[in-house]
């Protein structure tokens, strides 16, 4: 018959281990270097990163991550808002890309770290946006309003992946290069 007490059977708890070994001693145990404790220090690289991000004109003042603050709360304003908050919502969604836009450039075109496909996928939507309203003001059937850019989409966005590719390539290099001198 079976227990139905709830209880965990004898032979259970005698093979659990007395006391939970903390995450440094697994860590040597499975001979590892422990993780580090604490705050982050200076010393922190991103993964795909190489030598210091790059700074912007303005440095110090952190005009880009105010952009997207800023663009943050008027979306969300203009969301709550619903009809009537449709200007603030876009307003808030382009104050946000151009936040963004101005960091991804600066570490693409330095060779800090890659950008590409973000960085192509931007202008894809652009044209693929102005020829969609092309479409709607020629009056063209809805199903091509979504059809007949992505035909204009593919191609332009693996040519414009392939070039911002090739541009950090060279950006890497020469950050590489300037680094071992």
């Amino acid at each position: 018959m079976a227990d139905t007490s709830g209880s965990v059977p004898a032979e259970t708890v005698a093979e659990a281990p007395a006391k939970p070994l903390k995450r440094a001693e697994r860590a040597q145990r499975a001979g590892r270097a422990p993780a580090r404790q604490g705050k982050p220090s200076d010393d922190y690289r991103a993964p795909g990163s190489v030598g210091e991000r790059p700074r912007p004109p303005w440095h110090p003042f952190p005009l880009a991550e105010l952009l997207i603050l800023v663009g943050l709360v008027a979306v969300a304003i203009g969301a709550a808002r619903g009809a009537s908050g449709k200007t603030l919502l876009f307003a808030g969604i382009a104050i946000v890309v151009i936040g963004t836009l101005d960091t991804t450039i600066r570490e693409h075109l330095s060779g800090y770290r890659s950008h590409a496909g973000l960085l192509s996928a931007v202008p894809t939507a652009l044209v693929h946006g102005g020829i969609a309203l092309l479409l709607y003001e020629l009056g063209a059937p809805r199903a091509t309003w979504v059809l007949v850019p992505i035909a204009v989409d593919v191609p332009l966005f693996w040519v414009l992946l392939k070039l911002l590719r090739a541009r950090f390539a060279d950006a890497r290099r020469e950050r590489v290069f300037a680094g071992q001198r």
